[in-house]
């Protein structure tokens, strides 16, 4: 019987151990897991960042808040499994009866305290460069000044972006009301943009609820019908070195209906002579287009004001129908 007991007792404290060693190489796994894989993967843990300063400040604050929190994780959790371990039930032992620790308490208070201090702190200072566009550099797009109260110079690179079921349409106009940027330069898809220089967006939506959110340029932006909201970026130069610049891809981030995984959206970075070119040739195509609008709606017009048989609306064989009828009836 002793025997027995002695075997029971053995395995039972093998076990334990077994256990112990999986548990800790669980956390050892888990732990390097966290510290691996940002260097590993970049942005795999963190927003992505690098397209606009913004997007930088945003991921930097994430980082720091990442880091706070997991030593808190960590501390937290370190202190339960000890005590799991320490204090765990033994047959015979009596646990000593505590009923209260002033020091502890208030020490984990103060802790508590002055981490939300510090991270009320760095979000403030951060706040102001992620909500507040600076001017462009001296190298990017040389603008008129506007009445936006944006970037300190007030001067911006101002797009109207619509939300519609299932597709974005860009306008390069100042004035995002109805009626009010008629004929101006327009796309839809992919905005086209110069490096070193702030865009200014005006976000809202024509049917439903929308979210613009290009990840690499900064937070996202709900699209609402009837209300407009006001976001920015501005890419490096760096990013329009190369041929044909440098596309940002996003996606819109509010279920919007059926199709709402359909609705992508790109913004294509590209050197400050790249996008003159651009717009040139925007602009050149929608002017050809209105002027081949304008001829076909005067060769209608002048169509219909011409009697006889090649009259608007009017069938050329019908005259000949009706002599042939008179004909046959006299």
């Amino acid at each position: 019987m002793n025997r027995i007991r002695a075997a029971l007792e053995t395995s039972r404290l093998r076990n334990l151990m077994t256990s112990r060693r999986s548990l800790f190489t669980l956390l050892a796994v888990a732990a390097g897991a966290l510290l691996l894989a940002p260097v590993a993967s970049a942005d795999l843990l963190t927003p992505e960042s690098g397209g606009s300063p913004n997007a930088d400040d945003i991921d930097t604050l994430y980082k720091f808040v990442l880091a706070v929190a997991f030593i808190v994780f960590v501390g937290v959790e370190g202190v339960l499994i000890y005590s799991l371990v320490k204090f765990k039930a033994r047959k015979g032992a009596v646990p000593a009866q505590i009923r209260g620790n002033t020091r502890l308490e208030i020490g984990w208070t103060v802790g508590a305290a002055v981490i939300l201090v510090v991270l009320a702190t760095l979000t403030f200072v951060k706040l102001d460069g992620i909500r507040n566009p600076p001017d462009s550099s001296a190298d990017g797009l040389q603008l008129a000044d506007t009445s936006r109260r944006l970037p300190p110079s007030g001067k911006s690179l101002n797009i109207c972006v619509n939300g519609q079921q299932y597709i974005w349409r860009y306008t390069y106009a100042e004035d995002c009301k109805a009626g009010k940027n008629l004929g101006a330069v327009f796309s839809y898809e992919e905005m086209v943009v110069p490096v070193n220089t702030t865009v200014t967006l005006d976000i809202n939506a024509q049917d439903v609820a929308h979210s613009w959110w290009i990840p690499k340029l900064g937070g996202k932006m709900d699209a609402i019908p009837g209300y407009t909201n006001h976001t920015w970026f501005k890419v490096p130069a760096k990013f329009g070195n190369k041929p044909g610049g440098t596309v940002f891809f996003g996606q819109c981030a509010e279920l919007c209906g059926r199709n709402h995984a359909n609705m992508t959206a790109r913004v294509r970075a590209v050197s400050v002579e790249e996008y003159t070119k651009w717009l040139d040739q925007r602009k050149a195509d929608i002017k050809s287009a209105e002027e081949q609008g304008a001829a076909q709606r005067k060769k209608l017009q002048d169509g219909g004001n011409t009697t006889g048989p090649a009259a608007a609306g009017q069938n050329p064989a019908q005259p000949d129908d009706v002599s042939d009828s008179q004909a046959e009836t006299e």
